[in-house]
């Protein structure tokens, strides 16, 4: 008979990808509310110089293991592709105005990505009714983007960054997978961010004026984007990649696009017409297939 714990760690198992995609969604909304008042890169930078001091100080409280050379080496490889390439381009896409909801809709096209790599860097085998998943995925995401008005919202410039955004969490993922999955994630996440930190401070003084207008939006977006995103969404990200398949796990950033414009909506009055809704929808339904043909 299941005691209590048991009946609760189950719970606590079944909840943690819908928490997953609740906390993500809110990564794009607290860029749009921050960005208004400083450029992208320092925001990136100033966030991580508080992400180093708070994981810092949980690792140093838990006594973490030091990560050895190659640990050190294969962290900062994931965290140039996860929060450099694509914390950088999402937060750089939406500062060229890049609706929130469509910068969250192309990085959204990861499962496609994953799937594809997964299958032949992993050894993962994707089945026929994941494929099929996958596929109302994407027919999902082409509905949404049948809004010229979307399409045409951000600039060229932004389009690319969104792109390489996707590119880089896509294959930060599965590197992830592939050599951090024995790592400390505490440890392993301070490296990156570490590294994230120097890549962003580099940024910031090369190509922007570092100027920054304090106030009280800025201050909440980069406590709720170094608490909430950095620490909390990240450590539970990497604690499902373990548990997951790459392409199951991936499959449920089809759910973002759908929460992140419903908070778009209700914070910033960004719409979405029946169409592109319906298309969110139908990213909805894939999530279940792929999780389905998965089991």
């Amino acid at each position: 008979m299941p005691t209590p714990s048991m009946r609760l760690s189950k719970l606590a198992i079944a909840a943690a990808p819908v928490l997953f995609v609740l906390l993500w969604s809110t990564g794009f909304i607290g860029a749009r509310y921050g960005l208004p008042y400083i450029e992208p890169l320092t925001f990136l930078a100033v966030r991580m110089v508080f992400v180093v001091l708070v994981l810092g100080s949980i690792a140093l409280a838990a006594r973490v293991r030091c990560p050895d050379g190659p640990e050190i080496g294969h962290s900062l490889v994931a965290g140039l592709m996860v929060h450099g390439l694509y914390l950088g381009g999402v937060f750089i896409a939406i500062s060229l105005g890049m609706p929130a909801g469509v910068s969250a809709l192309i990085t959204g096209l990861q499962p496609i990505l994953t799937s594809t790599i997964a299958n032949r860097w992993l050894g993962e085998t994707v089945t026929k009714l994941q494929w099929l998943g996958l596929a109302l995925g994407l027919a999902g995401v082409a509905l949404v983007l049948h809004d010229r008005a979307l399409v045409q919202a951000g600039t060229a410039t932004g389009w690319i960054a969104n792109f390489i955004a996707l590119f880089g969490i896509t294959l930060g993922t599965l590197y992830q997978k592939r050599y951090c999955g024995k790592i400390d994630w505490r440890a392993g996440n301070l490296v990156q961010y570490a590294g994230a930190c120097v890549l962003f401070g580099i940024g910031a003084f090369a190509f922007e004026t570092r100027v920054i207008h304090w106030s009280a939006e800025l201050v909440f977006a980069i406590a709720w984007l170094v608490l909430v995103l950095s620490i909390s969404a990240i450590g539970l990200m990497y604690w499902l990649i373990r548990r997951s398949a790459a392409s199951g796990f991936a499959s449920l950033f089809y759910l973002v696009p759908a929460v992140t414009a419903l908070f778009a909506y209700l914070l910033f009055g960004e719409r979405l017409d029946a169409l592109s809704l319906a298309g969110m929808a139908l990213c909805a339904i894939g999530v279940v297939v792929v999780n389905r043909g998965g089991r």
